[in-house]
């Protein structure tokens, strides 16, 4: 209500019946940025457990605490949120992949260095393979929208053909190693011993992963990927 001639302003209190008085909540100031990545981080945990068909936007915005229509505002649909998703996913491994500055490293040592950070970076965010499997169900039908995505793996690429050019030409590897097989060597030896550790482990008898194993098993990757690109 709009104050008098003569008054002062609109007082920020009142009192109440005990003649106490009871100061007015404060707004809490809106945080664009931190509703932005809440919504990414709760569709981030919803998607990877239900895939994209079973996840539902009412459960994302519960998990986020907000509400459908700031989810709308920032991804515009459930399409839009899932491809976000993806590329901050994705954007994640490639950005932590530049700090293991494969361009300043010994060529072995950079290779033996990139396919035990993907080990990890597997073992440490079963969200990524999870999306991973329920984009390759939908053909990557939504990985497709994303130039973004595009573009990150172009520049890694490009960065791996580097080492493996220098390790060609110091005499440690083959001529004309093709850096997405190598690529496609680690991330398969990866993905395939954790997508299926329970059933292996059962036909086995070996539990593939205890601590033990799981590091035995990065060793292993790395001699397998060395023992194909080398001279």
């Amino acid at each position: 209500m709009a104050t008098k001639a003569g008054q002062g302003p609109e007082k920020s209190s009142r009192t109440g019946a005990d003649g106490n008085v009871i100061a007015k909540p404060k707004k809490v100031p809106r945080n664009p940025q931190r509703t932005h990545a809440m919504i990414l981080d709760a569709a981030t945990a919803e998607f990877s457990a239900h895939g994209f068909g079973g996840a539902r936007v009412d459960a994302i915005a519960a998990r986020a605490q907000t509400n459908k229509r700031m989810l709308y505002h920032y991804f515009g649909d459930k399409e839009g949120l899932y491809v976000a998703v993806l590329e901050a996913t994705y954007a994640e491994i490639r950005s932590a992949e530049k700090h293991l500055d494969l361009a300043n490293r010994n060529p072995e040592e950079g290779m033996r260095e990139l396919a035990l950070f993907t080990w990890h970076h597997f073992l440490d965010h079963p969200e990524f393979l999870s999306l991973l499997v329920t984009e390759n169900l939908h053909e990557a039908r939504y990985l497709k929208r994303s130039d973004k995505i595009l573009a990150m793996h172009s520049h890694f690429i490009a960065e791996l053909a580097g080492v493996l050019r220098r390790g060609e030409a110091a005499g440690i590897f083959r001529p004309a190693v093709d850096p997405v097989s190598v690529y496609l060597t680690v991330a398969a030896l990866g993905f395939f011993y954790l997508s299926n550790r329970h059933t292996l482990s059962t036909i086995f008898a070996r539990k593939l992963t205890a601590p033990d194993a799981l590091k035995a098993w990065g060793e292993h990757i790395v001699s397998v990927t060395l023992a194909s690109i080398k001279a």
